[in-house]
């Protein structure tokens, strides 16, 4: 794979029925607290290290290393940037249709939890995981190699002697999120959100607090997550970005944004460069 050069650009892509793929570039150190993983992903770093934590255990993942992330966790990760400034990290989720084949197909391996790393990485896993991408990038590739090759980063990740796990029945929770992942941008309340799952206000509100969480919970974070994640992989201009989130003014979500994240979203792209957020 290509390293990531200083004029590369943050890319994003999905392809319906294969998955989705992106690349992160980042000029600042930054840690980012309570990141929700919904889908499985691999995660290959180019330049500089991520540390990815949760409450009973932590890896570092070095420059020419991949980590593989179970879905449906928090995650505190933290993006080092290596001696000439910069972070570049390659990402890939598959659908939900090919890690349920692969788990069927391999019952015996064990199921990752939390995260897998793949440090003895190869020039053949980083020409895999690059095929993976381009096939996710160019619609000119029949749908069926597509699949093909990200089934290879799955095998990859068998032959570390591990898995993803079936998707489980979703939790409330989960369901509002991915409702409202068809449209951040929509005023969602809880007559709305309610509505669509067919129950009353009350059962919604009691059936997430039976989780923990809320409905105005949900709906920052997972609109907080998704604008982080075009802050990382896309050029997309911050005013966009907010109105993609449900935000009239830039002003409006840098509020959001940094009481969610501890730093404003212009230092995700190295604007400013306020002192590395800790626990």
């Amino acid at each position: 794979m290509n390293a990531c050069a200083p004029h590369d650009t943050p890319r994003l892509v999905t392809r319906i029925g294969v998955g989705s793929a992106g690349v992160i570039l980042q000029q600042q150190e930054l840690e980012f607290k309570r990141v929700f993983i919904e889908n499985p992903v691999l995660i290959y770093v180019e330049r500089g290290t991520k540390r990815v934590r949760w409450s009973s255990g932590e890896y570092l993942i070095r420059a020419g290393e991949a980590i593989a992330v179970a879905g449906g966790q928090s995650l505190d990760i933290t993006n080092r940037l290596a001696d000439d400034g910069s972070y570049c990290a390659y990402w890939l989720v598959w659908d939900d249709l090919l890690i349920v084949a692969q788990a069927d197909a391999h019952p015996e391996l064990a199921i990752i939890r939390h995260a897998q790393p793949m440090t003895s990485g190869t020039q053949e896993f980083r020409d895999a995981l690059q095929r993976a991408m381009q096939a996710v990038e160019d619609e000119r590739i029949p749908s069926s190699i597509a699949s093909h090759r990200l089934r290879e980063l799955l095998i990859w990740i068998g032959m570390h002697g591990c898995r993803f796990e079936h998707s489980k029945s979703l939790t409330m929770g989960v369901k509002v999120r991915r409702l409202i992942g068809q449209d951040y941008a929509h005023e969602w309340n809880a007559s709305a959100v309610a509505s669509v799952f067919a129950m009353s206000e009350a059962t919604l509100r009691r059936k997430l607090a039976d989780e923990g969480t809320g409905l105005s919970q949900i709906l920052v974070d997972a609109r907080m997550s998704f604008a982080l994640q075009l802050l990382q992989s896309t050029t997309q201009p911050v005013t966009q970005i907010a109105l993609s989130v449900g935000y009239q003014t830039p002003s409006q979500f840098a509020v959001r944004f940094r009481d969610r994240f501890g730093f404003p979203p212009t230092a995700i792209r190295g604007h400013r460069r306020p002192p590395i957020q800790r626990a």
